[in-house]
């Protein structure tokens, strides 16, 4: 019998449609879901369909891989996506078959798509230097995978982008009967080119660090330059393919732009710091915690507001960056679950373009203690998770108000709230975040105060 094992990290939208698929071959009796902690639905979804759900021991897909097949009760294992519906019919049956024959010990997938840049431009020539061969794989980077649980144990997993060409690597060490097979056609989501800069660093980390652990420390230093050069062609490539895109900047305030969070630091001037825990606590729902907490700013006129607004530094070279980011071609907004009047007063002050956020609603200057949810942060049919209010929707709103593509907009923050926006955006960016899952899910984390990290990429 088969067990499948499938990865994921907030999954909600395509999980259940991937377990009833894997269940749908007769000879799977067993689906492990391993969740990398996911804030959506995604763990009573896979339940819902059957899988059997555990929580991994540690971020990142090769440790989730790990997980799964330590937990596997068959010996014949198949690795797929959480995020990919349909898979072609036969999937399960072209990855497993080979392994059923016995012809084979290690199964990977290609499909109809062309070969990604990362595979083109590093991983291909990386492996025609280093394990020649490795070489004629088409899709060496696939993570649809299919293998004996006996050799699975014998594999170090990388908890990063480098997981699958380390596998693949692996078995042809161990000297496992490898082969490709084509699965078909399959909708796979391809990386941004701002993001492919991570991927081809550890892919091409990955490949160096096996053949250094092997008979291949003879690697010549011609052989080295030869890596240097594919490396700096692609840095070259992708920021050439920046020139001219209609591009956005998008960031968060509180603890982002501010060195701080208004809410908070107007809690401690007004005295309702306790009145604001309490709210928090309460367990309510997004909307009616942020009706609650509007409550507490009842009575506060524009001035004291705009007082605690400016009490909070801005990071110091956030006016520098962003300017910078506007002659790069970039159209800059922040994004926030603050309030209207603050975050317009804190556009102002760094020159960005927009700022979206929720409209707290005045009398004669004096805050009357509601507030106004925008329609642009609900959930709609074309929203890209499950939450009733996100800042995701907001990117999409904007997003088309000026028509760029979401896979040319870098979205900056620091909290779970900002989580959803950054994973769907083309990059993402944690800034001084102590948010375990944001860094992870984040395509590049900046620790420092300072701003001065985007230009290096944007």
């Amino acid at each position: 019998m088969i067990t499948v094992i499938i990865p994921v990290l907030n999954e909600a939208e395509t999980i259940e449609q991937v377990v009833r698929f894997a269940f749908a071959h007769e000879q799977v009796s067993e689906v492990l879901v391993v969740d990398d902690k996911s804030i959506d639905d995604t763990v009573a979804l896979a339940r819902k369909a059957g899988a059997k759900v555990i929580t991994s021991t540690k971020l990142g897909k090769g440790a989730s891989m790990k997980d799964g097949l330590l937990c596997a009760s068959n010996d014949l294992l198949v690795f797929l996506d959480g995020d990919i519906d349909p898979y072609p019919p036969n999937t399960i049956r072209d990855l497993t078959d080979p392994l059923l024959n016995d012809t084979h010990d290690f199964v990977k997938a290609t499909f109809g798509r062309n070969a990604g840049r990362v595979t083109e431009l590093v991983a291909k020539p990386l492996l025609n230097i280093l394990f020649p061969e490795l070489a004629e794989f088409d899709q060496p980077l696939s993570g649809m995978i299919a293998g004996r649980k006996s050799y699975f144990e014998k594999i170090d997993f990388y908890d990063d982008y480098g997981v699958d060409i380390g596998i693949l690597i692996d078995m042809h060490l161990m000297k496992a009967r490898i082969t490709e097979v084509n699965i078909g056609y399959i909708d796979n989501k391809s990386r941004p080119w701002q993001a492919l800069g991570k991927m081809s660093k550890e892919v091409s980390r990955a490949i160096i660090q096996k053949a250094m652990k092997q008979d291949k420390s003879n690697v010549t230093l011609e052989e080295l330059q030869s890596l240097s050069e594919i490396r700096d062609q692609m840095d070259f490539a992708i920021k050439e393919s920046l020139v001219g895109l209609e591009k956005m900047a998008l960031f968060d305030m509180d603890n982002t732009l501010l060195r701080g969070r208004f809410i908070d630091t107007c809690s401690r001037l007004y005295g309702f710091e306790k009145e604001l825990y309490t709210i928090r606590a309460s367990g309510n729902d997004a909307v009616i915690t942020t009706k609650n907490i509007a409550r507490l700013l009842k009575g506060l006129n524009i001035s004291q507001i705009l007082a605690v607004a400016d009490s909070i530094p801005l990071v110091d070279d956030a006016v520098e960056v962003v300017q910078e980011l506007k002659q790069r071609g970039y159209v800059v907004g922040i994004i926030s679950d603050s309030y209207d009047v603050v975050t317009n007063h804190i556009k102002t002050k760094i020159g960005a373009d927009f700022s979206l956020s929720n409209e707290l609603e005045f009398s004669k200057s004096v805050a009357t203690g509601e507030v106004k949810i925008p329609s642009f942060l609900f959930h709609n049919e074309r929203s890209r998770c499950a939450h009733t209010i996100c800042k995701t929707n907001a990117v999409q709103h904007i997003l088309e108000h000026y028509n760029i593509d979401i896979n040319n907009t870098i979205a900056i923050g620091d909290s779970e709230n900002d989580l959803c926006m950054i994973r769907h955006v083309g990059v993402g960016v944690s800034f001084c975040s102590s948010n375990e899952l944001l860094n992870y899910q984040a395509d590049r984390t900046i620790t420092d105060y300072s701003f001065a990290g985007l230009l290096e990429f944007a």
